[in-house]
């Protein structure tokens, strides 16, 4: 979002604003209404602004031009809610989402309209021109045509010849159907890949020529690929299973074959069973039964070592009885210890009593201090006051002329009924003027007075203009002093908050 947004914002210029203002008082507030701006352009949608085009705007017109934003953002579908005055005062909390939501919808819509246009001109480099892949896929295309025609052609003559030969008996047709079926079978099965792959073509040419055919190779080589390493998995899973079942059969062979040795050395000595070997053989059975014997002695001593266990388990058990009385003063002891982290924890807890009263004192205390406003906001509300201040000026001022043009117009029309009585006085009295030269002679005297009057109201009229334009000159000379003044002041105001930063950053390593 810093480079993003930071791009942006200083590219308000691209958004036509030809402002000559103070940057210290309203340089963020343009920044942020230019970047706004500008990222909604981006995304396609029209904002009927004219940004930022006057040198000197009031409040109002900034009001005006921030509710303008405002109100494109819900067309914009934006789940973040700003308000103007949240504009108009850099209140960043509010600002931020929006803007950072802004800058992320311009950059999508840049991306999807660049992922556009380059499809565009895809197509319509397709359209009027060819790739070598496209020109060597048209050779093949009528080359498998060909194919496929000539296999149409044979396969129509072969057909043809065993009709004409109808006169031939069953036994001879047979034969010949089996003398051919292979030859035939061979040429049906040529064309029917001939056919189908003149159909793939056809149907790759269709939906995008090399493009889709590169796809569909890629793809099947993936799946012959997936099919062979299983091949390969289910190959080894079978030759492991094979050697199992070999190692088995082994097993069981010789298992086999010692019991056909043993079942033959049982036969052979009852074979061999005489009156003279008979005493070994009885003896053999007394060693035999001397075994099952020392079986049935050898369980009976493990029966005896689980009841020796049982017994001295529960011996076990009864040393632990014993040493649990000798531990009553033990836990004499715990309770000792019990009680001390009892009294240990009431302390605990009117610590923490003490330390919540002062806790609100200090929050009662920060709270006072905290009604004491910052220098940031007095210098917030001093900028609210010159706006207001501002605001009343222009309105003093509009209304100021609207009495001047009253007054003026009122003059006007003072002069002109007076115009228009003169002129009525001489037409009704220009007969009886003209009857004699007495009366003509005194009509032109009042005449003569009445010019002579009209012109020295002129006159005072034009010296009255003249002290008003040059009243009017030292006043813009004395404006445009004030101003080069106001921006000497803030130029002296910004040159000290940065001494006061070094100031603040000098103390700060002096501390350390």
């Amino acid at each position: 979002m810093a480079s993003t947004g930071g791009s942006v914002f200083t590219g308000r210029g691209r958004a036509g604003s030809k402002l000559n203002v103070v940057y210290d008082a309203e340089g963020n507030e343009i920044e942020v209404v230019g970047g706004m701006t500008w990222c909604i352009t981006t995304c396609n949608f029209d904002i009927d602004v004219d940004l930022l085009f006057q040198e000197n705007s009031t409040i109002g017109q900034k009001i005006a031009l921030t509710e303008k934003l405002v109100a494109v953002l819900p067309k914009m579908k934006c789940p973040h809610r700003i308000e103007p005055h949240q504009i108009q005062g850099l209140d960043f909390i509010h600002i931020y989402p929006v803007v950072q939501w802004l800058v992320k919808r311009a950059i999508e819509t840049r991306e999807e309209m660049g992922d556009y246009i380059r499809a565009f001109s895809v197509s319509q480099f397709n359209k009027n021109h060819k790739t070598p892949e496209d020109e060597l896929f048209e050779q093949l295309k009528e080359k498998a045509v060909s194919s496929v025609s000539a296999v149409k052609v044979c396969i129509s003559s072969t057909i043809q010849n065993h009709i004409l030969k109808g006169r031939l008996t069953a036994g001879m047709v047979g034969s010949i159907v089996g003398l051919q079926a292979e030859e035939i079978q061979q040429m049906a099965s040529e064309y029917a890949e001939k056919q189908a792959e003149v159909g793939q073509l056809e149907k790759q040419e269709r939906v995008g020529g090399v493009q889709h055919h590169k796809r569909a190779v890629a793809s099947l080589t993936k799946q012959i690929q997936n099919a062979q390493s299983h091949l390969d998995e289910v190959q080894t899973k079978h030759a492991e299973l094979h050697a199992s079942y070999v190692a088995t059969q082994e097993k069981l062979k010789e298992a086999q074959d010692y019991s056909a040795r043993v079942d033959d050395e049982m036969e052979k000595l009852t074979g061999i069973e005489t009156g003279e070997n008979r005493a070994i053989l009885e003896k053999l059975r007394g060693l035999v039964a001397m075994n099952e014997n020392l079986k049935k002695q050898e369980q009976e001593f493990k029966a005896h070592c689980k009841e020796e266990m049982a017994r001295l388990q529960g011996n076990i058990e009864s040393l632990k009885a014993e040493a649990g009385e000798e531990a009553g003063e033990d836990q004499e002891r715990t309770k000792m210890i019990e009680r001390q982290f009892e009294a240990d924890k009431e302390k605990l807890h009117k610590i923490r009593l003490l330390l919540a009263r002062k806790t609100r004192e200090i929050a009662a205390l920060q709270r006072k201090i905290d009604e004491v406003p910052s220098r940031a906001e007095l210098s917030q509300y001093q900028r609210r006051f010159v706006e207001l201040y501002n605001q009343v000026a222009f309105t003093h001022k509009e209304t100021k002329q609207f009495y001047t043009l009253y007054n003026t117009l009122d003059d006007t029309k003072l002069y002109l009924n007076k115009e228009f009585n003169l002129l009525n006085s001489i037409h009704d009295n220009f007969s009886q003027a003209m009857s004699s030269p007495a009366n003509k002679e005194q009509f032109l005297k009042q005449f003569e007075q009445i010019v002579e009057g009209v012109k020295q109201n002129r006159a005072k009229m034009d010296k009255k203009k003249q002290e008003e334009k040059m009243r009017r000159d030292q006043l813009n000379d004395q404006y445009l002093d004030l101003i080069e003044k106001q921006r000497q002041y803030f130029k002296t105001v910004k040159d000290f908050k940065e001494e006061c930063r070094k100031n603040e950053i000098l103390l700060a390593k002096v501390k350390r």
